[in-house]
């Protein structure tokens, strides 16, 4: 099954209808307006019955109303929301036909989250897939983040999207090999418990872990120690820097290449 979180713009009924109708429907889960046209599911046509088969049936309440209304049911629920913190939230959930005129008609399930102690305004998320469960949606547009994160890393670091190959295939093989660099580094400072606390810090912005940066350059550390350093032959004999000023210059290169 693939799956494709985005953002509000591509929260569009052409596109959505698209992924749809695919013999493999590809589900796409993103932002959903709260003031959307939600309708519920077109009646079954009656034996005999003339005129064009309907598109939808009655209107139904739109989720801003629902945020507003008593009755609706609402589940508590512990989710790891942005940043990797454990919350406490409320999801309520349901299917709806999302309609608008001159449009492809669109199933969908539709979830509200809101925040009992009011740290972010309510926000209403769609998915294509009827059958996620509200906690799985949310799980997957969560992770939405770190991808963004990954990707702008990786094209800042790593030359992702500045190749400058002439050749199509050429590009399309170095993408994949830049993004399983970018793994690498991640994998080998995370195997590594030591290397979690020696990372840069400033007195205006505290970390509490490593980025990608403080992790590409304790892997360029490892492996310049492994390459060792080669004394000239010439006759005279020339003073070695102190220990603590070549691991200054060590980690001003390492953050630099």
């Amino acid at each position: 099954m693939l799956v494709v979180v985005a953002d509000s713009s591509y929260a569009a009924l052409e596109l959505l209808a698209w992924c749809a109708r695919q013999a493999r429907p590809v589900t796409v889960i993103s932002r959903l307006r709260l003031d959307a046209a939600l309708y519920a599911p077109a009646p079954a046509r009656r034996p005999g019955q003339n005129g064009r088969p309907r598109l939808k049936g009655q209107r139904l309440p739109s989720l801003a109303q629902r945020l507003e209304d008593a009755r609706t049911r609402w589940q508590a629920c512990r989710l790891c929301w942005y940043g990797g913190q454990i919350r406490r939230l409320q999801l309520a959930t349901g299917t709806a036909v999302w309609y608008s005129s001159g449009k492809p008609p669109v199933s969908l399930r539709w979830v509200l989250v809101r925040d009992p102690k009011r740290r972010f305004e309510p926000q209403a998320l769609l998915s294509t897939d009827l059958n996620l469960s509200a906690r799985q949606i949310v799980l997957y547009f969560v992770r939405r983040w770190s991808m963004e994160t990954t990707f702008q890393e990786a094209r800042l670091y790593l030359g992702l999207e500045g190749q400058r190959q002439w050749n199509d295939l050429a590009t399309a093989r170095a993408t994949p090999v830049r993004l399983g660099l970018f793994s690498l580094v991640a994998l080998i400072v995370e195997r590594q418990p030591g290397w979690q606390g020696a990372f840069r810090r400033s007195a205006w912005y505290e970390k509490a872990r490593p980025t990608f940066a403080d992790a590409l350059a304790q892997v360029r550390r490892a492996l310049w120690r492994q390459l060792g350093f080669w004394l000239s032959a010439a006759a005279l004999e020339k003073q070695k820097p102190a220990h603590l000023l070549f691991e200054h210059f060590a980690e001003l290169l390492a953050y630099a290449a």
